[in-house]
């Protein structure tokens, strides 16, 4: 998927059901705002789901969907949200994706095919892409994307 693509028409597992991008958050006027993770249970990753958590609030009264995308299982992101929750006191509320064969980070080219690893990328958009992608070796910053 190149800049300014049309984000894919699919539909995702997560860890609060299967969410159809277009019918359950374009179709609603929400703005998206889908960040991945290479894995779960990462220390940058958890941080910024512990921040994501936090600015949940802010980010619904813009009318701004956060998604959360990891290559793990959901059962994976269940058991790491439990463990942000019981370490931090954070509940995430938000959905995280759940793509073991990396096919939809293939669909928004964030695999590192050398390595087979997935980049860590933020995706703020309505349907039109714009994205951030962050080098392996970087830590990125949400922050900057707001």
């Amino acid at each position: 998927m190149k800049l300014y693509q049309k984000f894919p028409e699919t539909q995702v597992l997560t860890t609060q059901g299967v969410i159809d991008f277009y019918k359950d958050i374009f179709g609603k006027g929400k703005w998206l705002f889908l960040f991945a993770h290479p894995a779960d249970f990462t220390p940058v990753c958890t941080t910024e789901f512990v921040e994501f958590s936090k600015a949940y609030n802010d980010f619904a009264n813009l009318g701004v969907q956060l998604v959360g995308l990891s290559v793990d299982s959901v059962y994976s992101h269940i058991e790491w949200l439990k463990d942000i929750q019981e370490k931090y006191g954070i509940k995430v509320p938000f959905p995280v994706i759940a793509d073991p064969d990396k096919k939809f980070a293939r669909l928004l080219d964030i695999v590192d095919e050398a390595s087979g690893q997935t980049i860590r990328g933020s995706f703020p958009r309505q349907s039109r892409r714009r994205n951030k992608v962050y080098s392996l070796l970087s830590s990125g910053s949400w922050k900057e994307d707001i």
